[in-house]
C-alpha cells in the first residue's frame, strides 16, 4: 500500500488481538492485489459496548487505481467474525476488480445467428448457414416460432438454438429477424 493502513474505532476500545488481526488481513489483501493505494478500517460498536453484547460494524474503504471499494459488515455478537466477513468480502471484490482490469471476464453469448441458405417448403425443412463458422444447420418447419415457416425466404436472417440431432446439428426455436 502506498499509504499506511489506518484503523479507526468508534464507541469501543479496540482489543489488541483485533487490531493485529486487522493488520494481518490487510497485509494479506495487499499481497493478493498489490495495487491497493490505501486501506482504512473503521470498527464501530453501539454506545457503551466494550467487547460483547452489541451489533458490531466493520467498514473497509479501499482505494485502488480508478476505483474506491467500500465493504460494510455487521455482526450481532462477535467482532472477530465481523472483521473476518468484511475482509473476505474485500478479497472477493478485489479478485473481481482484478479480473475486470485484465479483461478476464466471461462474456455472455447469445443464441447463434445465421441465414437461410436452402429451403424446401413442400417438404417442410431447410438449412441455415451459421454466421460464426459457416456450418450448415438443418431445421424443420415445427422449429420455426410463431408459424413463420410460410414467410421464410432464402437469405432471411434468423436466430436459433442449436442441438445435436440424429444426423448432425439441427436448429430449434428459429426466430426470423427483421
Amino acid at each position: 500500500m502506498e499509504t499506511p493502513l489506518r484503523i479507526d474505532s468508534r464507541n469501543i476500545v479496540l482489543p489488541e488481538s483485533i487490531a493485529k488481526r486487522i493488520q494481518r488481513k490487510a497485509a494479506k489483501l495487499d499481497r493478493a492485489f498489490d495495487r491497493i493505494t490505501s486501506c482504512r478500517v473503521t470498527v464501530e460498536a453501539p454506545n457503551g459496548v466494550t467487547r460483547k453484547g452489541g451489533r458490531f460494524h466493520v467498514r473497509l474503504d479501499l482505494t485502488v487505481p480508478g476505483k474506491e471499494i467500500v465493504i460494510s459488515r455487521h455482526h450481532a455478537e462477535n467482532l472477530a467474525i465481523a472483521v473476518r466477513e468484511a475482509f473476505d468480502a474485500a478479497q472477493r471484490r478485489l479478485e473481481e476488480y482484478s479480473r475486470i482490469r485484465r479483461n478476464d471476464v466471461k462474456r455472455r453469448q447469445g443464441p447463434p445467428h445465421g441465414r437461410v441458405i436452402r429451403l424446401f417448403p413442400e417438404s417442410g425443412f431447410g438449412f441455415i448457414q451459421h454466421e460464426e463458422d459457416g456450418r450448415e444447420v438443418y431445421f424443420h418447419r415445427n422449429s420455426v416460432l410463431e408459424s413463420g415457416f410460410e414467410r421464410l425466404q432464402v437469405g432471411a436472417r434468423v436466430r436459433f438454438a442449436e442441438e445435436q440431432g440424429d444426423e448432425g446439428p439441427q436448429a430449434s426455436s428459429v426466430t426470423v429477424l427483421a
